[in-house]
């Protein structure tokens, strides 16, 4: 069953670092477009970062400066490295991997960032 497994999540402080890792199964990263968006209580989804299939990296203004997505595709893998967190950065976090008309969601992790 073609699945993206989102991990990484949980507390951390302001100031603090995670890093969420996005992992496949039953497909290959390789030629995805992968996109990691955020979603708080009360709030739209929002996007985040993504990194294209040949490696272009795109970042929201409010996290720029603050968090890297890199991929691994010899571990088929998606990593979105998050320093100096700041509270508004608590959400859940999802990953999606899109190709022409294939889009696909992971159930998310979530973050929180409190003292």
């Amino acid at each position: 069953q073609v699945q993206l497994v989102e991990s990484g999540g949980g507390l951390a402080q302001p100031g603090g670092s995670l890093r969420l890792s996005c992992a496949a199964s039953e497909f290959t990263l390789d030629y995805y477009a992968i996109g990691w968006f955020r979603q708080a209580p009360g709030k739209e989804r929002e996007g985040v970062s993504c990194i294209t299939h040949d490696g272009l990296t795109y970042y929201a203004d409010s996290v720029k400066g603050r968090f890297t997505i890199s991929r691994d595709n010899a571990k088929n893998t998606v990593y979105l490295q998050m320093n100096n967190l700041k509270p508004e950065d608590t959400a859940t976090y999802y990953c999606n991997a899109r190709r022409l008309a294939e889009n696909y969601w992971g159930k998310g992790t979530l973050v929180t960032i409190s003292s």
